[in-house]
């Protein structure tokens, strides 16, 4: 299983508007096979950065998902949103604890 950790930061006039789109994108990928969870995390430092945590079974389909025209079609026109680029990195989940 892989974690994949994403921070977006969202230009400030348009938060709301990438948090939907964030939203619309973490549906998309609820459907799509070897999706796992997604949670959304809003830093109390800075509102406009939005940090997504998304579990998937493994890289081969977290992959398959990112080559997607699902994908595509929901993340279109997305880039106007982000005052830089979000930064993105993968890990291994090896330890998972849950009351």
């Amino acid at each position: 299983m892989i974690g994949v950790l994403t921070h977006h930061w969202a230009n400030k006039e348009q938060v709301n508007q990438a948090r939907e789109l964030l939203d619309r994108n973490g549906l998309a990928q609820s459907k799509a096979p070897g999706f796992i969870s997604r949670q959304t995390f809003i830093s109390l430092a800075d509102e406009t950065k939005i940090t997504t945590l998304v579990t998937w079974e493994n890289n081969e389909i977290y992959d398959a998902w990112r080559a997607s025209p699902e994908r595509a079609a929901v993340m279109s026109g997305a880039r106007v949103l982000w005052s830089r680029p979000t930064e993105s990195e993968r890990f291994e989940v090896v330890g998972r604890i849950e009351s």
